[in-house]
């Protein structure tokens, strides 16, 4: 039986640039299409009444933009920040910018479509809608991440 569905709707595309960073001991990924800039821990202003993982907004050239904490968004405890604590500013097609913490960033790696795929559909693998696919490395397993959901979603 045929999957009539097209062949790369839940991956990334061929030879995707990938930037990996970890969250309590775990590596994720982002395709870099959404990495504006890398920028280290800085104040950010509490705005009240907001959802408890958007830890607040900080100023980038006179632009507001929001704050994500990743371990709150995946019920992860949170730890304090430390030097290598930072904020990656993802940017959507629409000029939206948005930050996330992470406890650090990692690499860039060129991935290979023959590295990625499909999470499992099992609901105790995948009870993380945010992880998009797989990546299959030498180094082991990475879970590439859904930006759009990670960032948009309620």
């Amino acid at each position: 039986m045929e999957n009539s569905e097209p062949a790369n709707k839940n991956y990334a595309a061929d030879d995707s640039e990938v930037l990996f960073f970890s969250i309590d001991g775990t590596i994720y990924g982002i395709e870099i299409k959404y990495v504006n800039e890398i920028i280290g821990i800085e104040q950010i202003t509490v705005v009240p009444k907001i959802p408890e993982h958007i830890k607040g907004v900080i100023n980038i050239r006179g632009k507001v933009v929001p704050v994500i904490s990743v371990r709150k968004r995946f019920g992860i405890e949170e730890i304090p920040y430390d030097d290598r604590t930072c904020i990656i500013v993802l940017e959507f097609e629409d000029g939206e910018q948005v930050g996330i913490i992470v406890d650090r960033v990692r690499e860039v790696i060129v991935v290979s479509r023959s590295e990625i795929s499909k999470t499992p559909d099992a609901k105790s693998v995948n009870s993380n809608h945010y992880i998009k696919s797989i990546v299959n490395l030498e180094s082991g397993v990475r879970l590439l991440l859904d930006c759009e959901k990670l960032v948009r979603d309620n």
